[in-house]
């Protein structure tokens, strides 16, 4: 278990904020935080409560365990400026009710990306397409939780729709924290194959698979990935990045977008930033991963919008 001290929030936002301004920037942008109904968002905490210590024998405690209001306002102070919902189904017929409260959540949250999701099923297209006509500014897709298969063809038509739109999606496809039968790169390749200029963003560094979807990235040149929990020492004690493989990450810096699953991390914000850093690729690196990757992708410069 890890052992890092939570400091109270006030402290910890002064560390953040000096964080990205020794980098000379405005903020931080973050690609995958979770926000959903608090009655799902607590049977997520339920699962991480009961399950935690089946993956890799390690606790998994809410180090963010707040009302909604209380985690908007943490981010805020962190100097998060933009953030997403990850939001996603489990089931059929449950992605398109995920998608009205996700709209409502955007409209009352301005520096919440309008995020949305899908499920391979037969209306699919139908509410992807009410989505993204409503705002939609990136979806989710849990393949792991949703156990299905990517390339499912009743998904097609939605992916096709996405890449014309070019609407990031942030992809959970790697085989952490466990595995399901289409984990792992070889059943997002087929969609990959099928739809090139789908803006992919494969989470959590497709994690334990970093570098065969390090390989997806260089090869299409739309497939990025994020940061979620990749680094810290929670993971790295379980599934660690290959230190052979840090040339390939740096040559990607372009493509690397900070993620963090706040709320639902083991250890502190602050933490996963500090992973970052020891890295040691550079402030460069450090500047376009934190902010400007995720500005450039989102039309977030010079203002947010």
């Amino acid at each position: 278990m890890n052992d890092h001290r939570m400091a109270p929030v006030s402290e910890e936002a002064g560390e953040v904020s000096r964080f990205w301004g020794r980098l000379g920037l405005p903020g931080l942008i973050d690609v995958h935080t979770h926000f959903m109904p608090e009655r799902v968002l607590h049977k997520v905490w339920d699962y991480f409560d009961t399950n935690g210590p089946l993956i890799g024998g390690l606790e998994w405690p809410i180090t963010y365990r707040k009302e909604e209001a209380e985690r908007t306002a943490v981010l805020r102070e962190f100097g998060v400026r933009a953030f997403t919902a990850m939001l996603y189904p489990h089931k059929p017929g449950m992605a398109e009710w995920l998608n009205g409260w996700a709209a409502d959540f955007a409209g009352r949250t301005p520096d919440c990306l309008h995020t949305a999701t899908l499920y391979p099923e037969p209306d699919v297209e139908t509410y992807v397409r009410e989505a993204v006509e409503a705002g939609a500014r990136v979806f989710k897709a849990h393949v792991q939780v949703g156990a299905y298969d990517p390339a499912d063809e009743h998904l097609q038509r939605a992916w096709g729709l996405l890449a014309e739109a070019r609407i990031p999606v942030v992809v959970h496809c790697g085989s952490g924290p466990a595995p399901g039968k289409y984990t792992g790169p070889e059943p997002i390749a087929r969609v990959l194959a099928r739809h090139p200029r789908l803006r992919l963003i494969v989470a959590h560094m497709g994690m334990p698979e970093y570098e065969e979807f390090l390989g997806l990235a260089e090869r299409y040149d739309q497939v990025r990935l994020d940061t979620t929990m990749a680094f810290t020492d929670f993971v790295e004690g379980l599934v660690p990045f290959p230190r052979r493989a840090r040339p390939r990450l740096a040559a990607l810096g372009d493509r690397i977008l900070l993620g963090s699953d706040f709320p639902n991390i083991p250890y502190p914000y602050l933490h996963q930033l500090h992973a970052l850093e020891r890295l040691d690729l550079g402030e460069e690196w450090l500047r376009a991963v934190c902010h400007d990757n995720a500005a450039d992708l989102f039309g977030l410069r010079p203002g947010l919008r």
